[in-house]
């Protein structure tokens, strides 16, 4: 048996990024849950602890690329690598708004957080992920990121069109092509994540529940040595771009 995988999940203290924790813990990973909030995050770690999980919370706040430089110093510390990046961590703030009338600073905001210190903690943590035998980043997207399917007025996606949340994912996407071309030549793995309509503080009105919201991500963190790269999935569909 190899050793302990080690999984970083951000925003995770509670909804997806929570059960993502669980099911990637119940693989045998050591999982470090990332929260703004670390008195948050530590009550989150401590209910899977209790469940005989390997969980522990770290601080990781997405509006402070600060913590980024601290959380790798940590890792780096306490295990010298990391085998799993679950970007997780997003808002989505705009509901109210078409594109004809959306602030154009909330559209900043939400690209901060979403996409561009997305990139950031992504770069500050890849010489850990590049001292796994099997690195694998997971960027969690939506469905929303598809100008295949927003252009598509049969795809059902008519009456959800916020634009700096679905910019910020469709960026996220682009990142996730490229970065996977980018690290074509290592074993690092990357891939963009649809959870589905899940059922969430968030998003009272979701179809699924969250663990089959949580099983995208966890089986692209999980991908054997032959598993795609450079993709946008749901559970084992391939998305449009």
């Amino acid at each position: 048996m190899g050793k302990q995988k080690i999984a970083l999940v951000t925003g995770a203290n509670r909804g997806i990024g929570f059960e993502i924790c669980r099911q990637l813990a119940g693989l045998g990973c050591t999982v470090l849950l990332g929260a703004r909030d670390i008195g948050r995050g530590s009550a989150a770690a401590g209910l899977l602890q209790d469940e005989n999980l390997e969980v522990h919370a770290v601080h990781v706040d997405m509006n402070d690329p600060t913590s980024f430089s601290r959380l790798h110093d940590r890792i780096a510390d306490a295990y010298g690598r990391l085998d799993i990046l679950v970007n997780n961590a997003g808002i989505a703030e705009d509901w109210a708004y078409t594109a004809a009338d959306v602030p154009v600073s909330l559209i900043q905001e939400t690209f901060v957080v979403n996409f561009f210190n997305l990139i950031a903690l992504t770069q500050q943590l890849l010489p850990l992920l590049r001292a796994s035998s099997a690195g694998r980043i997971v960027n969690q997207s939506s469905v929303l990121a598809s100008l295949t399917l927003h252009s598509d007025p049969d795809a059902g996606l008519e009456n959800l069109k916020p634009l700096a949340y679905n910019a910020s994912k469709t960026a996220v996407n682009a990142f996730t092509v490229h970065l996977a071309h980018a690290l074509k030549n290592t074993t690092i793995k990357v891939n963009a994540a649809h959870p589905g309509d899940v059922v969430t503080d968030l998003n009272p009105n979701g179809v699924i529940n969250v663990v089959d919201g949580a099983r995208t991500a966890v089986e692209l963190a999980m991908l054997p040595a032959d598993g795609p790269t450079g993709g946008f999935f749901h559970l084992k569909e391939t998305l449009p771009w």
